[in-house]
């Protein structure tokens, strides 16, 4: 008889206070598109998102109400366009580009408290967000595998 072994538990699981100070931590840092669609819809303040994305990819789309720094104008404009202390949560295309990073890093640099949209534009666009351009505001329809479709993930 062969003895399977798991692939999930090859590492353990780590203790329950590493775990809990691991996921708050992450949480500390990153804001996923659904609370920052949630918070847009509510009006709640305190803080700013920032597109860190080319003129041209802004061009093509961009959340609305969000401010267009791209990261390497960051260091030079940041005190003009966002006000101090304000918490930043910065974003870029998608999960494959380390954009948002690199934005969320410039605003710490320079003393901002900052969190990075994770998904970034691409999981904005494919959840069925609003998209802005200079055509106006456009929804497109959710992509299944994201964003259920009539239901929220509640999570």
């Amino acid at each position: 008889m062969t003895v399977q072994t798991s692939a999930v538990l090859q590492t353990s699981a780590a203790a329950p206070e590493a775990a809990v100070a691991h996921f708050a931590g992450r949480l500390s840092f990153e804001a996923d598109v659904s609370d920052v669609a949630a918070d847009i819809g509510a009006g709640v303040t305190g803080w700013v998102l920032v597109d860190s994305r080319s003129q041209e990819s802004w061009d093509q789309g961009h959340v609305p109400g969000a401010i267009h720094l791209p990261t390497r104008e960051i260091a030079a404009r940041a005190a003009s366009a966002v006000p101090a202390g304000v918490t930043v949560v910065t974003y870029c295309w998608g999960p494959g580009c380390n954009g948002a990073t690199k934005a969320a890093l410039e605003f710490a640099r320079l003393g901002y408290p900052v969190k990075e949209m994770i998904g970034g534009f691409e999981y904005w666009a494919r959840e069925g967000l609003p998209v802005e351009t200079a055509d106006g505001i456009d929804r497109r329809l959710p992509d299944p595998l994201t964003a259920p479709r009539g239901v929220a993930c509640a999570c």
